[in-house]
């Protein structure tokens, strides 16, 4: 994720349980749980939308609206009144996983 404090990353993991779908994100300073989890399907893409409240670097309540397609994520979050935040990343078929990155595929650094 590309924020105004700086590129953060995080590892988002969603799970189905009998038609309901759970989430966490691992960020570098907690786990936390999504809430309010909806998935619309599309012609080529699903487009996923979650809310997530962190406490550090500092506490904030955010919002992601972001489009899969095959292994690619694109989108972005909000913070508020703060400005959007770009976030992108690429599923981990080992892990079950979306890794965010703020501008580079899995295989860079930042």
């Amino acid at each position: 994720m590309k924020t105004p404090v700086g590129s953060m990353r995080a590892i988002y993991q969603f799970d189905a349980h009998d038609g309901a779908i759970t989430g966490s994100a691992t960020g570098k300073h907690e786990t936390v749980a999504l809430a309010d989890i909806a998935v619309r399907e599309y012609d080529h893409e699903t487009e996923v939308t979650w809310r997530q409240t962190i406490t550090k670097p500092m506490r904030l309540n955010l919002t992601f609206v972001v489009r899969i397609a095959g292994d690619r994520m694109s989108g972005e979050s909000r913070a508020g009144r703060l400005p959007r935040s770009e976030v992108s990343g690429v599923r981990d078929r080992h892990q079950s996983s979306i890794e965010t990155n703020p501008r580079r595929s899995r295989g860079d650094t930042d």
